[in-house]
């Protein structure tokens, strides 16, 4: 006790100390307060300038002295967080006071040093620091650094591994040296998984949806505590799905080699199954019970699933939605029926009053124009809201292809019967400028070089972005073929739903006889086109083009008839071109079709060498199963025919049929008509052709698998066509991998049908592009 004592009496005047000049120093401010200052000064600071603390402090000199303000700039310069203490020292003079703050400074990192890692080199680790030497120590900074290098030992495997930090400090130059220890433990790798207890759903099905994998040779196996706490949550919701409530899924870690091995065994309790019991729905229904119950599709005797309760109210709030009715309110009893042990449902809905649209907001966007997205909307100020619309809408701004996420929200009004539509965009890149190679068995080698912005602004100088327009510069050299291309297209001129653009380009074709190539081709030309809108759905094209066609170095062998087609000829056409698309979403359609037919003219009235119609149709449509397996279904019908002075329909303007973008099985442009002398494909003035792909998951979102059907032909003459004949098929499977330089596309096609004297061999068709 009597040590206390004397440490308290030894401490009482320090105190008494501190407490005395606080008094002095707040008297001697108080009593400074109105006078002239006559100057300001910082001392101590060594990193920060005189310059830098003086531009962020209001005490000024040659102004009153006002302890507000200094309090008010002390406050100001911790903000900067440079400083660990500061203070000021007012000094009384015959022209004033001088006003010096005294800042004391943090530490300036000067190394930063690892002990302990061996199975992460200090450099990676350093990298993925916010703490950099020759910066201003941020102890806020530094915890947070050894969280994250804490999770990177995680991620290799070392979920055990213990990091800890000390500082050095040099007083003198004020320089500090952190010292991050780290102790490794053991580098544990998941042997094996083990279900036990399941009677309900098969252990393959359990393992498949887990995070945790055992280590293979693919795979590192690493465990992490909260991926098994997630794959626990995971088996438990498989099992809810199926009506088992009281599932329980415990997990046994048992370690082996030493501790550097762990084997996971999950034990599942199911409990009982529930089944579903009575249905009913109740309230303020306004629109028909039948419909509203058309919405429910968990049906009596049916396991019970908590996320198909959620999935069904939901669809039925939705159905509300498509009739305006945004602030219905739909809550769900369920209770157990102790005489049978089911689960009866109810569903009591208020339907409320129908809302309409207030204002319609566009938020999130940074480049792009409010309008560009506002004229993409179904919905108007005035209208009822309408599920069906927001969905349509919400389609048609995702496909203008400058959003990665697109959606859409409401806000209250001071009228409950009005809500503002806010739509909600993240904006994903637009620009892309590209150059590279690629391969594939049409093209062979091909190098490019491309200027691409998706949402071109021609008038929003330096940027250029944000119209909605699109601009695309494009030269590709190649084996086979050589483009260049200036493109340019705005979907709405001046301001009216109008579509206008142009083309200005230049393409060769070389001679390739495995391609189906027997002369060179060269086309020099100029693209004009306008399009409009009728409906959602339903849009018409007019394009006109002229050009410049050259065929030359046709193959020795040819016919005569082959060889009168050299030269050169000019080409003015005028197409027409009506489509209907339905497809959810153009870049990966999973639902919908799209529908296409032409007209086209050349020469005649427009003038040109050549005189020529030709008129098509094509159709697409896509389905998916089990939300994951799309089928596609494609038909193309083209037929041709000359008039006035030409006699035949030219060799390039033919339609050819065989390869990877048609029939596949067969050799790029080898079904239909072939010349007498060579045997080499001319083409001809008629063509049909079908294709039925079906394409599956085999790793998610990165390789997918396919199933193919081609059928079809080509004709010599359009009459031929009408007659009927002979058509060619062929079948196959192939690959689709998303890769980090763009998609890679394999097939391999087998031929059904004999093919003149070609040999019957199956075809393998590989591609290699830029990015989607």
């Amino acid at each position: 006790m009597r040590r206390y004592k004397i440490i308290a009496i030894l401490i009482l005047p320090v105190m008494l100390c501190g407490v005395f000049t606080a008094v002095s120093y707040s008297q001697g401010a108080a009593g400074n307060e109105g006078r002239t200052i006559a100057s300001v000064n910082v001392k101590n600071n060594r990193v920060i300038s005189t310059e830098t603390i003086l531009a962020k402090i209001k005490t000024r000199a040659q102004e009153k002295f006002s302890q507000d303000v200094v309090n008010d700039d002390i406050k100001r310069l911790y903000a900067m967080q440079f400083f660990t203490d500061i203070s000021i020292d007012v000094e009384e003079r015959d022209d004033g006071v001088a006003v010096t703050f005294l800042v004391e400074e943090k530490p300036v990192i000067e190394d930063i040093v690892f002990k302990g890692n061996t199975a992460l080199r200090s450099q990676k680790l350093k990298s993925t620091m916010k703490s950099k030497p020759n910066e201003m120590l941020n102890l806020t900074l530094l915890a947070q650094d050894i969280a994250e290098i804490k999770e990177q030992y995680i991620k290799k495997g070392y979920p055990l591994a213990e990091v800890a930090y000390t500082l050095g400090v040099d007083k003198e130059t004020n320089k500090a040296t952190i010292n991050i220890a780290v102790d490794e433990k053991t580098h544990i790798k998941v042997a094996s998984i083990n279900i036990s207890g399941n009677k309900a759903v098969p252990t393959n099905k359990i393992k498949k949806i887990l995070g945790t994998k055992p280590a293979w040779l693919f795979n590192p196996g690493v465990f992490k505590e909260e991926v098994l706490q997630e794959d626990l949550d995971k088996i438990r919701a498989m099992y809810d799905d199926i009506g088992y409530l009281d599932v329980d899924a415990v997990p046994r870690l048992d370690y082996i080699e030493n501790g550097t091995k762990l084997n996971i065994n999950v034990d599942v309790i199911e409990g009982k199954q529930y089944k579903v019991g009575d249905i009913s729905v109740k309230g303020n229904l306004v629109l028909p019970e039948k419909d509203v119950n058309g919405r429910i599709t968990m049906k009596k005797g049916k396991p019970f699933s908590t996320r198909m309760l959620r999935d069904d109210s939901s669809a039925v709030r939705q159905y509300y939605y498509k009739y305006g009715y945004m602030n219905v309110i739909v809550d769900v009893d369920r209770q157990l029926n102790q005489d049978t042990g089911d689960i009866d449902i109810v569903y009591n809905v208020d339907a409320k009053e129908i809302v309409y649209v207030g204002k319609i907001e566009v938020k999130g966007n940074t480049k792009t124009r409010d309008v560009v997205v506002r004229r993409e909307v179904r919905l108007y100020p005035g209208d009822k809201f309408d599920g069906d619309k927001i969905r349509r809408s919400k389609e048609r701004i995702y496909n203008l292809g400058f959003f990665e996420n697109v959606g859409f929200d409401t806000e209250a009004t001071g009228n409950p019967n009005v809500q503002d539509l806010v739509v909600n965009v993240k904006e994903t890149k637009t620009g892309e400028f590209s150059f590279g190679g690629g391969y594939s068995s049409v093209d062979m080698l091909l190098g490019f070089v491309e200027i691409t912005q998706r949402n071109f602004d021609l008038l929003n100088f330096p940027s250029f972005t944000g119209a909605g327009q699109n601009l695309s510069i494009k030269a590709e050299i190649g084996m086979v073929r050589n483009n260049f291309d200036l493109a340019w297209t705005e979907p709405w001129i001046f301001g009216y739903p109008y579509l206008f653009g142009f083309d200005v380009y230049r393409t060769t074709h070389y001679q390739k006889g495995e391609l189906g190539w027997a002369y060179d081709e060269s086309r020099t030309g100029f693209n004009m086109r306008l399009g409009k809108e009728f409906t959602d759905y339903i849009r018409a094209d007019l394009n006109y083009r002229i050009e410049e066609v050259q065929i030359s170095d046709v193959i020795d062998n040819a016919s005569q008839d082959f060889k009168d087609e050299a030269g050169k000829n000019w080409i003015s056409k005028l197409t027409f071109d009506l489509t209907v698309d339905t497809r959810d979403n153009i870049f990966n359609p999973m639902r919908g079709y799209v529908a296409n037919g032409y007209v086209e003219n050349a020469g005649g009235i427009i003038m040109g060498d050549k005189d020529f119609v030709k008129g098509g149709a094509s159709a697409a449509y896509y389905h998916t199963f089990f939300q994951k397996i799309v089928l596609e279904v494609k038909g193309r019908l083209g037929l041709e025919s000359a008039y006035s002075d030409t006699a035949k329909v030219p060799i390039y303007e033919r339609f050819y049929a065989g390869g990877a973008n048609t029939i596949r099985g067969y050799k790029e442009r080898r079904v239909g008509p072939r010349d007498t002398g060579s045997n080499e494909p001319i083409g001809g003035e008629s063509m049909l052709i079908g294709n039925a792909e079906l394409t599956f998951p085999i790793y998610e979102r990165v390789i997918k698998g396919a199933v193919f059907y081609d059928v079809g032909n080509v004709w010599g003459k359009m009459g031929d066509f009408v007659r009927g004949g002979e058509f060619r098929s062929g079948a196959g499977v192939g690959l689709r991998v998303k890769t980090p330089v763009g998609p890679v596309k394999v097939d391999y096609g087998y031929p059904l049908n004999k093919n003149y004297q070609d040999e019957r061999t199956g075809e393998f068709y590989f591609s290699m592009s830029r990015g989607f």
